[in-house]
Order: C-alpha cells, then structure tokens, then sequence
C-alpha cells in the first residue's frame, strides 16, 4: 500500500543512518581550550592527578625511558657493519628525533596539559576515529614492549644473581632465564617476568611522586654507570682503530641510522606526563628536548669509546661492549654494564607501564573505553584501575609468551605517532588563521593542505621501499622530487600563525620532513610489521564502529569542570 514502508526500504534507510551517524561520529573533533586557561580535573579535587612533576622529574621521565640495556649492545651491534661511522648513524638519528621532538614540544604546550599525548594531539588536530586508531597502534607496542622488556630484565636479573655461587646453575629457566617451553614453543612460562611487572605496578599505583623517586634513582644510577664506562674507556682508546671510518660506506651508516633511530624512542612520554607536570607549559618543551639531547650525548659517547677500544670487526654479537672491556683486562667494568641495564629496563619498563596507565585513562575519559579506566584514586591520585589492567596484560604476555619472536613487529606504533603528532601540528596551524571561516574555500583549503601532508608520507614510503630493495635512483629522485613540489604547496598555499607558548621552527617544512623520514624508516620496518599495522586498523575501525562511536564524548561532560591553572606568576 502506498505510505508504508517495505522491510528492504526500512533496512536500507537503518543502514544509511547508521553509516551517516558513524560518520559524523568519526570526524569529531575534541575542543581546544588555551592551556592557560583551562587544566581538566575532576569535580571532586581529590580524585584528580596532582602536580607533582618538576622539569627535573620529567627530563629523568625522558631519559629513563629512552636508554635501556640497549646502549650496552645496539651500539656495538651497528658498528660492526657501519664501522667507526656509527657515530654518525646516531648523529643522524638523533637529529632526526630532534625534529619529531621540536613538534611534540609545540603541542605539549600549546594543548590543555592534560594526559593522551599523541591520541590527544590527533583528537584535537584532526578527528575521532584518527585518534583511536593511533592510540591502537602505541597500545600494541605498549603491551608487546612491556612483556618483552620484562623477560629481559629476568634474564638480567638472573645472570647477576647467578654471580653468587649459592645461585650459579640452580635457577631453572622457567624463573628467568629464557622460559620453560610447552607445545612446541608456543607457551613459554617464566615466572620472575610477571613478579617483576607486579612490583612495578605496584610501585606505580603508590602515586606518581613514589614512582618518579624509583625512576630517578634509577635512571640517575644508570646514567651515571654509562659516564663511568665512557670515562674508563676513553682511556683504552686507539685512535688507529677508527680508521677507515666508513669501511664499507655511506649507505651502511646510512642504514645503521635507520636501526638506531628506535634507540631513542621514549621522549614522547614526557608529553603523557602533562597532567601531572607543576609548570606544564615550560617544562614540557624543555623535558622532551632535554632528555632527548642527553641521550644522544650518551650514545654518541659509548659510540666513540667502543670502537676505539676494539677494531670493528671484532666486535662480539651479543655483548659487544662487555666484551670489548673484558678483552682489556677491565672485567670489574662487565660487572657495571650488567648493573646499568638491570636499571635501564628498569626505567624504560616503569616509564612504558606510567604511559600506558594515562592513555587508557584519557580514552576512558573521553568515552571511547568503558568509563572504569577513567577512576582515579580518591588518596593516591592515580588510576589505579587503568594501571591494573596494563600490568595485567603485560604480566600475561611476559609470563606465558616468547614475546621476543614479536619483536619485528614494534616500532609501528612510535613512527606512527610521530607523523601524526608532525602533522598534527601543521593542521593546527591552519585552523589559527581560519577558526571563524566556514566557508567552502577554507573546507577545500584545509582537505588540500592533508592531501599534501599525504602525499608526503607516501613519497616518504616509496622511496624508502625504493631504497630498501635497490630500486633504480630515478624513482628515488621522482619520489623525492613529488615530495618537494607538496611541501612547497604547504608553504605557499596555506596561511600560518605562530602558537602561544613554545613554537616549533621552521613550518612547515620541519613537520613536513618529520612526516617524509618516519614514514622513510616506516618502509624499512619487518613487512609483517605493515600487515599488523593494516589488520589493528581494521579491528579498531571494528571497535569503534560498534562501542566507540556511541559512548564518545569529545567536550566536557557533567562530572567533569575546568578549572584555571596557576599562573607563572602566582607560583
């Protein structure tokens, strides 16, 4: 009969509405208040985080999540096919991080100082579903990372244990040492990696001032064991050794940056620590650069001494730089590195656990995780609940699973993160110069400035497949060349303005190279990494579609009011 509808018509208008509302939903963006004016708390004050972070706690933040047991073997590692010239590689790295860390510092500023980081940047620059697809990919190398650096801090922990004759070969390998494999290696137990990861959180849930005393402590011992290496060592260098220094070529240091590049992943959890930094707006920029520029003085440094001390193409595979000392009588030293990485995957699993605590604490916020990740502790001041469940998670993977074997798979997440944040702060730029203007010409002003910033990242992929596999240097030059014509268009096509608080130099070509270079090593990444990073996508799209969109809530909601933060003048 006319006027009624037919069971296909009814389906096909709930099929158009659901997509229409998962649209909107996903294009949302998250309001941006000045950071001046506004910090997030709760309505009840004691269920806040508190400010007690200094610009010292945070660089140790930085450091402490940076430089793990890895100074102590990647640099060796390297070396042996770049030579002596893997003091450039780091250089290179390290300026590269620089780049991606001057544009963590604007949006650290800039934004509410309030937790998320990278999820919160793209949230506010860009839309819903971005954000939660980003906070997707860190949270897989979170968990992944947590587990695996915890096996190794067993291993560690068992091997100077077993420097005690009562422990010399009678720990079995289920407590530490590797773990006790089942059903083909597919359980592998070992049960210190959980201990281990629940003292920690257990550290973590005291409140965040206890926590920031452990990773101090550590941290400062750690960096201090590292200055005694390079003293020592300076001592036993020969200067012959580093001759020839690039033996086998610019490509190979060139590709030794590549790898080392991921030593200094780390200094972006300083930009998760916002809400509990006392001056967020001046000690965020100087944190993350700080701790950044600390470690690539240490790299640099053990770098030098390591060949220096032993030819390159002696060095060892597994402990190269224990070994090196070991070769000139300094076996006291050994004892030193061991110590040095016990506190270096110390502070590197603490600081990934206290990241990951805060994110799960920002989406459950915002409505895009059940609201208990949202609880803060009435006393403590920290999210418990949050910081239960990724110790949990981590404690299940370490203790039960070789997570090593999915080591290849890492480094999705941080390269990830990067060229979002890059290009997070090139979209916020734009939006200074046009937030009164809804008009079409600045709707297709702004799709064309993203249309450029991706065009960028896929010439960046390009030519690092192009470099991978040897590829013909024409291609390198047309992929290259696409990517100058697109960050010219940045320049001269959009309209900029400067920031309050820090400003990050150089945009937009800064953020534009940011984007090229990460996305660059992106291509040079196991390929099993982009297949993981394809099917996360896939699976959080999926969460999304079916939980997100419908429990978000990108403003302010009714538990929750803004309160003005102290002013630099009535601190």
């Amino acid at each position: 009969m006319r006027g009624q509808k037919t069971p296909s018509s009814s389906s096909s208008s709930s099929s158009s509405s659901w997509f229409s509302h998962f649209c909107s939903s996903a294009l949302r963006t998250k309001p941006v208040n000045s950071p001046l004016d506004t910090v997030l708390v709760s309505r009840n004050s004691t269920d806040a985080l508190v400010r007690r972070l200094g610009l010292l706690d945070l660089i140790l933040i930085g450091v402490g999540a940076s430089i793990g047991a890895g100074i102590f073997v990647v640099t060796g590692t390297v070396a042996r096919d770049a030579g002596p010239g893997v003091t450039c590689s780091f250089i290179l790295a390290g300026l590269s991080c620089v780049l991606n860390a001057l544009c963590y510092a604007e949006l650290a500023s800039r934004l509410p100082a309030v937790v998320g980081g990278a999820y919160l940047y793209a949230y506010s620059a860009f839309n819903e579903l971005t954000a939660f697809l980003v906070f997707g990919q860190l949270m897989i190398d979170y968990h992944i990372g947590a587990a695996s650096i915890a096996r190794s801090l067993a291993s560690y922990v068992v091997t100077i244990l077993e420097m005690f004759p009562v422990f010399k070969d009678n720990i079995p390998s289920w407590i530490g040492h590797g773990g006790e494999e089942f059903f083909g290696g597919t359980l592998s137990i070992n049960l210190l990696a959980p201990f281990l990861l629940a003292l920690l959180t257990v550290i973590l849930c005291l409140g965040v001032g206890e926590s920031s005393i452990v990773n101090s402590f550590m941290t400062v011992l750690k960096v201090i064991i590292v200055i005694i290496v390079i003293f020592v060592g300076a001592f036993e260098v020969d200067v012959s050794n580093w001759s020839p220094f690039a033996p086998h070529g610019v490509k190979e240091i060139l590709t030794g940056a590549t790898i080392v590049f991921f030593a200094y992943v780390g200094f972006d959890a300083v930009a998760n620590s916002a809400e509990e930094s006392r001056r967020p707006q001046r000690d965020l920029p100087l944190g993350i650069i700080g701790s950044l520029l600390i470690c690539i003085a240490l790299y640099i440094g053990v770098c030098l001494v390591i060949t220096g001390m032993v030819p390159y193409y002696l060095l060892g595979e597994d402990a190269p730089l224990a070994e090196a000392f070991s070769s000139k009588g300094l076996k006291f030293v050994s004892i030193l590195i061991s110590i040095g990485a016990v506190a270096g995957l110390t502070t590197t699993l603490l600081v990934g656990l206290y990241v990951q605590s805060r994110l799960y604490l920002g989406l459950g916020r915002d409505g895009l995780l059940p609201s208990l990740f949202s609880k803060v502790h009435p006393t403590r001041h920290t999210p418990i609940h949050s910081q239960v469940w990724v110790g949990i998670v981590a404690g299940v993977l370490g203790g039960l699973f070789n997570v090593h074997m999915l080591s290849h798979i890492l480094s999705v997440g941080a390269l990830t993160g990067y060229s979002v944040v890059s290009a997070c702060v090139l979209a916020l730029r734009w939006k200074d110069k046009t937030v009164s203007q809804f008009s079409s010409r600045w709707t297709s002003a702004w799709r064309e400035g993203v249309l450029c910033i991706v065009t960028v990242a896929c010439c960046g992929f390009a030519v690092g497949i192009f470099y991978r596999f040897s590829a013909s240097y024409f291609f390198l030059v047309v992929a290259v060349v696409i990517a100058i014509l697109a960050t010219t268009a940045l320049c001269c096509r959009q309209a900029y303005t400067d920031p309050p608080g820090f400003s990050c130099p150089g945009v937009p070509i800064v953020p534009a190279v940011c984007v090229f270079f990460n996305m660059f090593l992106f291509a040079q990444l196991h390929h099993e990494a982009w297949v993981r990073f394809v099917v996360l996508s896939i699976i959080m799209v999926g969460i999304y579609a079916f939980y997100g969109q419908y429990h978000a809530k990108p403003g302010s909601d009714e538990s929750i009011i803004y309160q003005r933060a102290p002013s630099e003048a009535t601190r």
